[in-house]
């Protein structure tokens, strides 16, 4: 009965290590860009960086975005999400 005991409490272990190595594994990098904002509407925050302009897109649980105001000095956390995926034809060998 106490190997039963052993072997299940075991199993247990083992797949709560396996889910956090998982959970890890799926994070986004997170970046950011630093600069003065050019522009604000309601989905977008646009920043200048050295001679760019990046372009962001806020959504309304973007924590601080309600206080972004032109002209001020921001630094805006983001990570780069795929939309999309188009499959193309590898090109036949030669």
């Amino acid at each position: 009965m106490k190997s039963i005991k052993q072997l299940v409490l075991a199993a247990l272990c083992g797949a709560a290590l396996l889910s956090t190595a998982s959970l890890q594994a799926a994070e986004a990098k997170t970046y950011q860009v630093t600069g003065p904002v050019l522009e604000v509407t309601p989905t977008t925050i646009t920043v200048q960086k050295g001679d760019e302009k990046w372009q962001l897109v806020r959504h309304k649980n973007t924590k601080g975005a309600a206080d972004v105001k032109v002209g001020s000095n921001v630094t805006i956390y983001y990570q780069m999400v795929a939309t999309e995926v188009e499959m193309k034809d590898a090109k036949p060998k030669k």
